[in-house]
């Protein structure tokens, strides 16, 4: 097979046996994952926040993370305040333009993070600046910092106070793994609202 970018993509069975082998990895953290998901939840019934970047696909699975927090993984609960930092694009393009696209981010958490409140940071190569950035100032700012990435070391596990690192060759089998990674972390949110009693039906949440 051409080596680098044109390289032929792995065949189906390949593609299936490096996420079959990726996800035992993922077993290994489900320990860890979840104890992330209930400190998280307890921040955000107390009051706080989760801010979430991430870029191309994992901007993706950023949105999926809010969107999870903010309406709903498994059970009605009440809603938790989630914001992915991407999702502003008047905001986005702005400071890209005014400030340079490394800063994107960063001046958002900075507008919207405050101490206690938590910084999920996804990127496969754990070298994305804006990224970057974004982790410094939520740290100057008393956010914790949390990361998914792909193989370590990298400059985002260094940076944060909290990361699970996925060591596979591929790109895609990182983003697919941090999906998997991302689910469990919402089920240990919404396990741990309901035993605190955060869980409501619907009416009562709009109510």
């Amino acid at each position: 097979r051409a080596a680098g970018r044109f390289a032929l993509p792995p065949t189906a069975e390949e593609h299936v046996g490096a996420l079959t082998d990726a996800l035992s990895r993922v077993r290994g953290e489900l320990v860890r994952l979840s104890e992330l998901g209930e400190r998280l939840a307890l921040r955000l019934l107390d009051g706080g926040r989760l801010l979430a970047v991430g870029n191309g696909g994992s901007a993706a699975q950023a949105q999926h993370l809010t969107a999870e927090l903010v309406g709903r993984y498994h059970c009605e609960r009440r809603p938790l305040s989630a914001i992915c930092l991407h999702g502003d694009t008047s905001a986005l393009t702005a400071i890209a333009n005014d400030y340079g696209a490394a800063q994107a981010f960063a001046r958002q958490v900075v507008a919207h993070g405050r101490p206690g409140d938590v910084l999920v940071a996804l990127s496969t190569s754990g070298c994305s600046e804006n990224v970057l950035a974004a982790a410094r100032a939520a740290r100057e700012t008393g956010l914790e910092t949390w990361a998914l990435t792909g193989p370590a070391p990298n400059p985002l596990v260094d940076l944060c106070q909290e990361a699970v690192a996925f060591d596979c060759a591929s790109t895609a089998t990182v983003q697919e793994v941090h999906m998997v990674a991302l689910h469990v972390l919402c089920a240990a949110v919404d396990r741990e609202v309901s035993l605190r009693g955060g869980a409501r039906a619907l009416e009562e949440v709009l109510s």
